[in-house]
């Protein structure tokens, strides 16, 4: 994986500005370690830093390459694994090739279909390809937005890179957080509307879209949505399906140059890719590295709920026998989980989710000391109905996103002033615009309608959270993670898949464990799903506790600029207990949402945010 970022101005000569490209580079250097370079031309600064995965001789970016007497350069972050039916494809049409890089590849398939090589991708990206001859710009991101891509303009520039910072770090940007962007920081937060880049002037583009830029301006189009058609195949065949699809997906995204890894919490999801993963590696006679987290004291503590009903270790151990392979227990100190919300919040340029973010930030910081890639199990839950809010009808029914429910609770820490801003309405609006947008065929009954709007809720939205998390979190310790169930075919094929078939036997993800049957242990197969892991020990408390407390005292409280003063304050004198109920997700609480408001306050400070509104 790498960092990409550039600048485009057509009324400057921008040849003379390379400590600009460097400057927004440089940003950049924990996606991409190895390697550093741009392009220069009159019109067009490319920036890649790269993290070498495949190719290391051959791939090095910007690339070039010309065809029609048309030079082309690309920046692109991402791995492609259908290279090798792509090349095939590419040289029957008389390409020819000088490295086995994908980058190389997606370079051609750009020369030779133009718009329409997306349609052919099946990969995680994000790039960007001059045409020096028309001196346009087509960026294009993943179907399911595993890769990050921003955009802004300033001055007559358009700007662009895999994270904000790479955008601040151009010459009169400076971050500034209007009233949407509060809205989307404490009504939605962590989650965040796909288009939005949350300060005023940056933008997202969203998963599945390409945006192409001229002297005319830029366009955007989406080109990859689901389509609801009738499912015709029974839940054996259905089964079978969705394990080829699995299996291929796996095998394809093993493929590296540099060490590859696992991620193993002995739940359904990671335990089905590290089995599969473990099996190829057999093949190869290699043993497979896997890695799972754990938190120090956390059994002492550990409370059980309906939510997470069990703890993981054991069932790691389960896994760790049955598939051999070399696996390590990373546990984590609650002092470092709590200092290393800061170090989430850089990696971010953001808040994000808390200790859920600095809890993968440290555990991706030791898998790094022995892989370069790792293999995740991010998305499962979202595309076979792994969540309550798929069955309870009081999630499903609550009209608002079933994972951040406490709309009211959320409304109420804001000051008078910000009160104003409608936070329920707006997340209403963001909620039933995504709602609104479902593809559905009219044939469904409704409740098949139901289901697919809260499946596609889920792709777009919670989906999308965790991804950025990953992607955030892994590479700002240059650690490239893939994630098999993100694969735009199984996303397809599942979209359609009837309900009642997905909760085959009665049960969470009952098609998928159905699919599972001989690659897992029976008790891991139909064990209950426990959500990722976080921490019971009342250490990490006191200390996020004590750090809001400490940013109270010093007088000059950024977030009073939005919060109402005595509600934070409540929070800490409680230690989180005023807020009971999950603000997000399944069991991020009081402790969590004061953690949360810490990574606010930092960022506030660290990224000397202008608030308006």
């Amino acid at each position: 994986m790498c960092g990409i970022t550039g600048v485009i101005h057509y009324e400057q000569n921008l040849s003379d500005r390379r400590e600009t490209i460097v400057r927004m580079m440089d940003t950049l250097k924990r996606r991409g370690p190895d390697d550093a370079a741009f392009y220069a031309s009159p019109h067009a600064l490319l920036g890649h830093r790269r993290l070498v995965v495949v190719d290391p001789e051959g791939g090095a970016q910007p690339m070039q390459k010309t065809a029609g007497g048309t030079n082309y350069t690309i920046v692109y972050n991402g791995e492609l694994y259908n290279t090798e039916e792509l090349r095939r494809e590419l040289v029957a049409l008389d390409f020819s090739f000088r490295s086995y890089s994908d980058t190389e590849v997606l370079l051609c398939a750009y020369i030779a279909w133009g718009t329409g090589c997306v349609k052919k991708l099946n990969g995680i990206f994000s790039f960007g390809v001059w045409n020096e001859r028309d001196e346009t710009l087509f960026l294009c991101r993943d179907p399911l937005g595993v890769k990050p891509l921003y955009y802004a303009q300033q001055d007559g520039a358009f700007l662009f890179g895999s994270e904000i910072k790479a955008i601040l770090a151009y010459p009169g940007m400076h971050a500034e957080l209007d009233g949407e962007g509060v809205l989307e920081l404490i009504g939605l937060g962590p989650a965040h509307t796909q288009s939005s880049g949350v300060l005023k002037g940056i933008s997202q583009l969203p998963a599945a879209h390409f945006l192409l830029y001229g002297r005319e301006g830029f366009h955007i189009e989406e080109y990859w949505r689901l389509f609801s058609r009738t499912h015709q195949k029974d839940p054996q065949e259905t089964a079978q399906e969705v394990r080829t699809l699995l299996v291929d997906a796996v095998k394809r995204q093993l493929v590296a140059d540099v060490p590859v890894c696992t991620f193993l919490s002995g739940g359904l999801d990671s335990s089905a890719i590290s089995a599969i993963a473990a099996d190829e590696f057999e093949k190869r006679g290699q043993r497979l590295n896997t890695f799972s987290i754990e938190y120090e004291n956390n059994a002492d503590f550990y409370k059980k709920s309906d939510f997470q009903p069990d703890a993981d270790d054991l069932w790691v151990g389960v896994m760790e026998e049955h598939i051999k392979s070399r696996h390590t227990r990373v546990v984590l100190d609650n002092s470092m989980l709590a200092d290393a919300l800061l170090d989430a919040v850089r990696a971010n340029d953001m808040p994000g989710m808390a200790d859920i973010d600095s809890s993968l930030l440290l555990f991706c910081a030791e898998v790094k000391k022995k892989a370069t890639v790792a293999l995740s199990g991010e998305c499962a839950d979202e595309i076979f109905g792994g969540y309550p809010w798929y069955v309870r009808k009081d999630l499903a029914y609550a009209g608002t996103f079933p994972w951040s429910g406490a709309v009211k609770e959320r409304e109420a820490l804001l000051t008078a002033g910000a009160k104003k801003l409608d936070l329920p309405g707006y997340v209403q609006m963001r909620h039933l615009e995504t709602v609104n947008a479902t593809p559905l065929s009219g044939a469904e009954n409704a409740e098949e309608a139901e289901h697919k709007r809260m499946f596609y809720l889920n792709i777009k939205w919670f989906m999308n959270t965790l991804l950025t998390r990953k992607d955030r979190m892994s590479m700002f310790n240059s650690l490239e993670v893939r994630v098999p169930f993100a694969d735009h075919r199984i996303v397809e094929y599942a979209y359609n898949i009837p309900k009642e078939m997905l909760f085959y036997g009665g049960r969470e993800k009952g098609l998928l464990r159905t699919a599972m049957q001989g690659i897992l242990p029976d008790s891991v197969l139909w064990r209950k799903k426990s959500p990722y892991p976080k921490t019971f020990n009342p250490v990490y408390t006191a200390r996020v506790t004590r750090a809001l407390q400490t940013y109270l005292d010093d007088g000059d409280l950024r977030l009073s600029q939005f919060l109402e003063e005595g509600a934070v304050r409540e929070l800490v004198e409680t230690e989180g207990r005023s807020f009971q109920r999950p603000w997000y997700g399944q069991l991020m609480t009081g402790p969590q949402l004061i953690a949360y408001l810490v990574q606010l306050e930092y960022w506030l400070r660290e990224y000397d945010v202008n608030v308006f509104f």
